[in-house]
């Protein structure tokens, strides 16, 4: 350890002994749950960078599922199952969008659609 660390250490035992932080807000209690706890360490930074672009788990799962449509639509043979896959695709297409403009995320540009996809390239495949 370092000497800063050392300092700042003994600060915060100081701190702890002359009761500083018992009135401080949630004292006592557990600490609240990792909202990304549930998602693999490598994919962490991206869950945050979506987020922080206007993403939100709700946009997440719903990208998901119009991806596993995609690939359902691509290996179907069924010409009546592929359209009703198609219609399923684009409602959940507009949703999407409407969800993406109510946070006020621009789509139609060719950066954010380039950006998307790079997105994607990591998260889901």
């Amino acid at each position: 350890m370092d000497l800063f660390s050392i300092l700042a250490e003994e600060k915060i035992k100081q701190a702890q002994r002359q009761g500083e932080f018992a009135h401080l807000k949630g004292h006592g209690k557990p600490l609240p749950k990792d909202e990304l706890s549930g998602v693999p360490e490598s994919l962490r930074m991206s869950y945050k960078i979506m987020k922080n672009a206007g993403y939100t788990t709700k946009e997440i799962d719903l990208r998901k599922e119009m991806l596993t449509i995609e690939q359902l639509i691509a290996s179907c043979e069924n010409e009546e199952k592929e359209g009703e896959l198609k219609k399923e695709l684009n409602e959940k297409r507009l949703k999407f969008q409407a969800l993406l403009s109510e946070r006020k995320v621009a789509t139609n540009t060719q950066i954010f659609k380039n950006y998307e996809q790079k997105i994607e390239n990591k998260l889901f495949k």
